[in-house]
Parts: structure tokens; C-alpha cells; sequence
């Protein structure tokens, strides 16, 4: 889930911590049994929401089922996104000088209501997600809209954008009936009070309505008769419950639900009953954080000491704890995005090549302190055991690690501000673009909480500017250079992208795993 970059990753990571403290379970189909003569789909997960509001909602939750409530400019097929197709707009293109993407709209989309998509709803939508300044709005930092004409838009950029493509198809850039949201108080600016109304009806495009909505217990969206694509919703209704994960696995046994999202390795193994499992490795990368700063540590900001952690990890076990589908990080951008590094360029653990590490930079019986969340799983791991493996492998190298675990919250506040020796977290990704990893960097945000100053490295920041602002795939090849950079030097360690897995009724058909969404609910059927 996008919870850790840009500013506005800091609200969005205070709705998880609430989400995640305050679980609630129910069970049973009663809401599947009253769908009103059509077909329904019941999805447990455990809730990260907080609104349906495209121009606010940036939880994971709300990913899943805005993605159903409003189109998109722009798409990814299935789970491949490595290349954005055609949505709302049937083409698009990137100028030359990259700070101008100019989109032409279908003529046949049209809202719930009936009404066409114009251009006018499309500058009303994203300059509104913009000005609210609300946890997406950092997506659309720097870029003004402007229509062309009834069915062009124009993206203009103050700098060369080349991830921008890869940037609209995030649910939170859905597309709003501007009519009817500024009949219900809607506005481009701090003005805007139309979240009460969106939060309680949809004024979208997509395959589905919202029916209604709870943002602690159950939302449940119901298909738009006048959705305009050519594939129709299967289901007539959907409810999305907000469900713990061992009640998740009992439901779908049972077939009181057809999909539980948050199961762990042991829950989802041997389930049976038909069941499907669907797994493979996530786009959240654990890593290992260094402070350099000497005030915080004089260990850990010797850049030998992380050339030690990494040469110690042992990231076969780790991947052992992880379970089946889970992969070595072989750099700090996940293996599905562009830009990633092969799998055969990963670390390798090199005991001796650790201790010599230590030996080079004067570190002696070093002993340092390793904060991580206590109270929060990640695609069912616990960073517990995670954290006592790592204290286990560094022993062998002759590093102690006290292990200091914290309520998320607590733990947080130690990470943003700078102040950890060693931490254990993880990134999800904002946009499945490479330039969005550009954080870890000296300056940037993770760079900073690890005490890796701005002109702590010019030559890796220089290379990292370029990338941004290089157009075409050549790229990617930079951003190949930066992580070997970083894998090299830095003080991040990847550790591994843990195994995602949804559990479905043997029945259901057409679930892609999507790094953004989770999934796409319109593309469920039946067999």
C-alpha cells in the first residue's frame, strides 16, 4: 500500500495505523443473499480506508474500490505495468522535451448519470485532487491542466515528467462528474465539501456505484447499468468487508465469501475446499535502514558498517520466512516495475567479506540498536521474526543487535524524524515507475531519515536528476546504474519483496494481482 513516500505519505500512514489497530470481524452471507435477484461478490480484507473521495482517499482499501467507481485517464492491463494503455483517453503522447503529455478522449464514455465525459470534468477532477492538497495531491505537484479542445487535454510539467504516463492511472485520479460534485459542495481548492456526498454516492464513469459505504465496517457497490466499456460487470453487487484475516479464511471456506485478501502463508496453506490461491511476490521491499548521521550513530554512520550488514544478511532465510513466492530485492525497486535490477545482480551474503568490511573501517565489537513496528504485519509477516533473523546473521559477522520493537506509531515517529540507529521497514510503491525509488537518495525522503544528507553523494544525486528527467527507455538503464550505486555504497539494504497471496472461491475467474490496485473488481467472473 502507498504509505511511505512524499509528505502526504505521513496521513496516509496515520489512517493505517488506526486502520490496522481497530480490525473488525463479521462473517456470515447476509449481504450476499439479499443482492436483489442478480449475482454477488462478497471480498473480505482487512480495512485500510478512510474515504471513497478520489480528491482524499489514498489507502489501499480505497484503491480497490475507487478502481471500480471511476475511470482513469489512463490504465494498466491485468498486472502488467510496465506500459500504461488507453482508458478514458484512447491515445496519448509524451513531447520530445518530456513536460508535455497531451491526451485525446474517447467520445463514447459517459458518467452513472448518462452524461458525457468531457474535458471540462477532467481538468475540474485532477486540478481538484491538486489544490486540495489531501494525501494524492503530491501525484500532480508541478503540473498544470489544460484543455485543448472538447476532447484534448494537455499535461504541462515544470520539468521533463516521463513517469507522468505511469502516474494517471492511480484510482485517486479517477475521473468526477464535475456537475454533480459542485452541486454537493465541490470545489478546486480548500473550498471543496464534497467528500459527505461522495462518501455516501459515486459520480464516476466506471463499472460500479457505490451503494453504500462504512469506513469500519463494510462497503458495497453495485454495477452501473450505463457503463460504457465493452466488458459489463459480471456481478450485479459487491460487498468489500472489513474482516481479520483467520475469520477471512473461515468465510471463504465456507463460501461465505469469495475472496479473502489477507491471509499468511500458514493460513492459506492446505486450504482446500476447492479453493484457489493466487501468489506471487508483492511490490513492498523490506529493507534494512543505516543511520549516517554521526549524531545519531558513530557505528552505523561509517558507510563500512552497512557494507558490513549487507555482506551478513542471509537473504536465502530470510526469503525462508517469507514463504513460497516471496524474492530476494536484488535493488530497492521492485522486480515488476522497469527500471529493476535482475535478479542475478543481487547481494549475496559473503560472512568473511563482512567481517573485513568492519575490519576496514576501524569498527570493533560494534553493538547497535534495530527499531522496527511491533503490532503490524505486511502480506501476513510479522517483522519479529524478520528482526531476529537479521540479529542472528549479524552475530556471525560480530555485530550485536539489540532488538528494539515498538508500537507502530511509536516506532514511526523515531523513523520519520531521523533518529534510528538501524530500522527494519518497507516501501510501497506511489506509482509503479522507477523515478518513485528516487527517495532513497541522498536528499530524499528516505534518504533523510536515514541521515543521508542532501551533498552527501553529488555524483549519485547528479545520476539520479538525470533519470528523472530522461525520456525513453534508455532510462531504465540509469536507473539499473543508481541502485548498483546504491547496493554499493548506500545506506539502505534491500532485503526481500515478501509473497502477496489472495485466496478465491474455485469458481472465480479473471483475478490479476495489480501492485496498485490489489485487483480489479469489474474483471471478476464466474465459471
Amino acid at each position: 500500500m502507498p504509505i511511505t513516500s512524499g509528505t502526504t505519505r505521513r496521513a496516509a500512514l496515520s489512517v493505517l495505523v488506526a486502520a490496522a489497530l481497530s480490525l473488525t470481524a463479521c462473517s456470515g452471507g447476509d449481504e450476499a443473499s439479499s443482492s436483489g435477484g442478480g449475482k454477488a461478490l462478497v471480498i473480505d480484507t482487512s480495512f485500510n480506508l478512510k474515504t471513497v473521495d478520489p480528491g482524499r482517499m489514498y489507502e489501499q482499501t480505497g484503491l480497490l474500490i475507487d478502481r471500480a467507481l471511476y475511470d482513469t485517464l489512463l490504465s494498466f492491463k491485468g498486472s502488467d505495468v510496465s506500459k500504461p494503455v488507453p482508458a478514458l483517453a484512447e491515445s496519448y503522447e509524451l513531447s520530445k522535451d518530456g513536460k508535455k503529455l497531451t491526451l485525446k478522449l474517447r467520445q463514447d464514455a459517459v458518467f452513472s448519470d448518462g452524461g458525457p465525459v468531457t474535458a471540462d470534468d477532467v481538468v475540474f477532477s485532477l486540478d481538484r485532487v491538486r489544490d486540495l492538497k489531501g494525501n494524492p495531491s503530491f501525484l500532480l505537484d508541478g503540473v498544470k491542466v489544460e484543455k485543448t479542445d472538447d476532447k484534448t487535454i494537455t499535461l504541462v510539467s515544470a520539468k521533463p515528467n516521463p513517469s507522468l504516463p505511469f502516474i494517471l492511472p492511480n484510482p485517486a485520479l479517477g475521473i468526477v462528474n464535475s456537475k454533480v460534485v459542485k452541486a454537493n459542495g465541490g470545489a478546486a481548492g480548500p473550498d471543496d465539501k464534497a467528500e459527505k456526498y461522495l462518501n455516501g454516492q459515486s459520480a464516476g464513469s466506471g463499472p460500479y456505484m457505490l451503494e453504500s459505504f462504512n469506513a469500519a465496517t463494510q462497503v458495497v457497490l453495485k454495477a452501473n447499468p450505463k457503463y460504457w466499456g465493452a466488458t459489463k460487470p459480471v456481478y450485479k453487487r459487491v460487498v468489500v468487508r472489513n474482516v481479520q484475516s483467520q475469520t477471512q479464511k473461515l468465510n471463504v471456506q465456507r463460501g461465505d465469501s469469495q475472496i479473502a485478501v489477507d491471509l499468511t502463508a500458514d493460513q492459506a496453506q492446505g486450504i482446500g475446499g476447492g479453493n484457489q490461491i493466487v501468489k506471487g511476490a508483492s511490490a513492498n521491499v523490506f529493507f534494512l535502514l543505516t543511520n549516517r548521521n554521526p549524531a545519531v550513530s558513530k557505528t552505523t554512520s561509517n558507510p563500512r558498517f552497512a557494507e558490513a550488514v549487507r555482506k551478513g544478511v542471509d537473504y536465502a532465510g530470510l526469503l525462508e520466512l517469507a514463504g513460497e513466492g516471496s524474492v530476494q530485492a536484488a535493488g530497492i525497486v521492485p522486480s515488476m516495475i522497469n527500471g529493476s535490477l535482475p535478479a542475478e545482480q543481487a547481494p549475496k551474503r559473503d560472512v568473511a567479506g563482512a567481517k573485513a568490511a568492519l575490519a576496514a573501517g576501524g569498527i570493533t565489537n560494534p553493538r547497535v540498536k534495530l527499531e522496527y513496528p511491533s503490532d503490524f504485519t505486511l502480506n501476513g509477516l510479522s517483522f519479529q521474526p524478520l528482526a531476529e533473523r537479521v540479529q542472528a546473521n549479524l552475530k556471525e559477522v560480530g555485530i550485536t543487535v539489540d532488538l528494539a520493537p515498538a508500537p507502530i506509531a511509536t516506532a514511526l515517529e523515531s523513523y520519520r524524524d531521523g533518529k534510528e540507529e538501524m530500522g527494519l521497514w518497507w516501501w510501497s510503491p506511489d506509482y509503479p515507475d522507477a523515478s518513485n525509488y528516487l527517495a532513497f537518495l541522498p536528499g530524499g525522503l528516505i534518504g533523510e531519515r536515514a541521515g543521508w544528507k542532501k551533498g552527501a553523494d553529488k555524483a549519485l544525486e547528479d545520476a539520479g536528476a538525470k533519470a528523472a528527467t530522461t525520456i525513453g527507455d534508455d532510462r531504465f538503464a540509469q536507473y539499473h546504474q543508481i541502485q548498483t550505486e546504491l547496493n554499493a555504497r548506500g545506506p539502505i539494504v534491500p532485503l526481500m519483496q515478501p509473497s502477496q497471496r489472495l485466496v478465491t472461491a474455485g469458481s472465480l475467474t479473471g483475478l490479476a494481482v495489480n501492485p496498485v490496485w490489489t485487483f480489479e473488481i469489474a474483471a471478476l467472473g464466474s465459471k
